[in-house]
């Protein structure tokens, strides 16, 4: 295991709506803060940029528009906003679990260049962060890396999950905690409850994809909860921080 510790507490942030292709869903932005009994703070994904707060520019250089467009986005919607509003900042992170390097899940990643980063060797190969079409405008940051490429135990109660399909190196996680619940963070893996019907259409491998979200599922409780990526119809119901489950 990465870190000594069980997992005691998950907290989902909200890191925003956006809205995909002027209305075709709106979508909400994850990441997940989860604690052990250790007192460590573990991140996973980090959102859009905060720069898109400060510089209205900025997404149309990224070439966002062509995708969609964030929805009122507010400093509490940044991962540096989210995270104070459980009392908590940058620094307080212990270990950045990252799912894949698309914009929404690593805009705020140098912010927490002073932590440990677990991710897939396949998502770690490329030159930089995938960002979003052929902007790579965020290197990766210089911190320690653990790259894996199998199930990995983080600490008791989290279990990384290679994932490939949505990107090359996509990753995904399984959580328990101490009430017996169990948790799917599925990310991009599964990123709506629609997707596998509709083929996975969105991943750069639907082939792949439909493995890995099998697998992914096989690996869990039959009572897990389920949390896609960007469930358009599931993310008004899931408790956000700073409400715990």
């Amino acid at each position: 295991m990465i870190l000594p510790g069980k997992i005691t507490r998950l907290y989902i942030l909200d890191l925003g709506l956006f809205d995909v292709r002027g209305g075709e869903r709106i979508i909400g932005i994850p990441a997940y803060l989860m604690q052990t009994d250790r007192g460590q703070r573990i991140l996973m994904d980090t959102g859009f940029p905060p720069d898109y707060l400060a510089d209205a520019d900025r997404p149309e250089r990224d070439g966002l528009p062509r995708f969609g467009r964030l929805i009122d986005f507010r400093p509490d919607q940044t991962a540096e906003g989210a995270l104070a509003l459980l009392g908590l900042t940058p620094r307080d992170i212990d270990l950045v679990v990252l799912s894949h390097s698309h914009i929404d899940h690593v805009g705020s990643l140098p912010l927490f260049a002073h932590a440990p980063v677990i991710m897939t060797a396949r998502e770690r190969a490329e030159p930089a962060p995938l960002y979003f079409g052929s902007a790579r405008p965020i290197p990766w940051p210089q911190t320690t890396y653990h790259l894996i490429d199998a199930d990995t135990p983080v600490c008791e109660g989290l279990t990384l999950i290679p994932t490939p399909g949505h990107t090359p190196g996509h990753l995904s996680a399984l959580v328990a905690l101490p009430d017996g619940r169990h948790v799917i963070l599925a990310a991009d893996a599964i990123n709506r409850a629609s997707e596998p019907d509709e083929g996975f259409a969105d991943a750069a491998d639907p082939l792949a994809a439909r493995a890995s979200a099998e697998h992914l599922l096989s690996l869990a409780p039959p009572d897990a909860v389920l949390i896609y990526g960007h469930e358009p119809a599931q993310w008004p119901r899931l408790p956000k921080a700073p409400q715990s489950w």
